[in-house]
């Protein structure tokens, strides 16, 4: 099936068929929704280190060998854990790849993982470049976490991050500009500094204004703080078609200086009427850089760049039940509803 089909992304099918055959395979049995339409949710293993640096393994290193001169304590997440905001760690994840010729992958954050400002990147071995999974990589997975906000409380089986597969180089189908709705009413929400820690395998379980300050613009402006971090929503609707898949880009420097969106999957049939989606925004994780910016209301601030899928997926985004379709601004699943 994977073999005949054409360049794209594979689908939750194709997927499960990746798992069925071996070319990924966990420490323990694989949870019956962790494949998503297009992507695979990754599970935190039983160990997590604190490291005194960021690193890329680099060519003919393993992240084990290169671990060996950063770490400075391991943690076992077997009993969970609170990784504190500021630090940087690395954990294993509990799935292996064995990736058949002609496949690769790419990893991003979780959007729950992302809108609580928890930075996270996947290791390889012999990797030279973060999130990215060559061709045929056969070994183990990691994940660099840097929680930049709020300190977290994780455990093994903790999903932070998502893998998307692909055959082949998947042809750009369109890219679209993100602007910002900075309107009438409660348009954002600012993250307060000395919060308390964050379960984040406990939903609806925190309150809001413990961990959020709502933000209403004036005159269709909001000004960024160099450091702080916002949750905004964008513009118009966001709609992913079933045939394809989409990711938010890395920002650019000509749009403006903060950076939007750590979590960039959208999965197919996000903000779709046969997906019961339709009127979904794109909610943005933004962080200004040095120096204060001033958002307009709708404000070109990301872009979403549409790739083909190899065949129709056999599932939908929210056909498994989700937090987030038909969204407006919303934060994290983690929280209960701002009242």
């Amino acid at each position: 099936m994977i073999q005949n089909s054409p360049a794209g992304i594979l689908p939750a099918q194709s997927i499960e068929a990746l798992l069925e055959t071996g070319a990924v395979t966990a420490a323990t049995a694989f949870d019956e929704d962790q494949v998503q339409p297009a992507s695979l949710d990754l599970r935190l293993g039983a160990r997590v280190w604190r490291v005194r640096a960021s690193f890329l393994p680099g060519r003919g290193r393993t992240v084990a060998e290169r671990m060996a001169a950063v770490a400075m304590h391991e943690l076992d997440l077997t009993r969970g854990a609170v990784l504190e905001r500021g630090c940087v760690y690395i954990a294993e994840l509990q799935e292996r790849l064995k990736l058949p010729a002609g496949v690769s992958a790419r990893a991003n954050p979780k959007s729950s993982t992302g809108r609580v400002d928890v930075f996270v990147r996947l290791l390889t071995d012999n990797g030279i470049a973060f999130d990215d999974v060559v061709e045929g990589y056969e070994g183990p997975a990691y994940i660099e976490i840097a929680p930049q906000t709020f300190s977290v409380l994780v455990r093994m089986g903790t999903r932070l991050n998502q893998l998307r597969l692909k055959r082949g180089e998947p042809q750009r189908l369109s890219i679209r500009s993100v602007g910002v709705d900075l309107s009438n009413g409660v348009a954002g929400f600012r993250a307060r500094r000395h919060a308390g820690v964050i379960d984040l395998d406990k939903e609806d379980g925190h309150d809001p204004r413990d961990y959020w300050e709502a933000l209403k613009p004036y005159q269709g402006q909001l000004l960024l703080d160099p450091g702080e971090f916002y949750i905004l929503a964008s513009k118009e609707p966001i709609e992913i078609p079933v045939m394809e898949a989409a990711e938010m880009t890395p920002i650019d420097p000509s749009v403006g200086e903060f950076r939007v969106h750590y979590a960039g999957f959208f999965d197919p049939g996000f903000g779709t009427e046969e997906a019961r989606g339709l009127g979904s925004k794109a909610v943005l994780e933004v962080r200004s850089h040095e120096t204060p910016f001033l958002l307009e209301d709708g404000q070109t601030v990301a872009r979403l760049v549409y790739e083909p899928l190899t065949e129709r997926p056999s599932l939908l985004y929210g056909d498994r039940g989700s937090h987030y379709q038909r969204q407006g601004l919303k934060l994290s699943k983690h929280f209960k509803p701002w009242i």
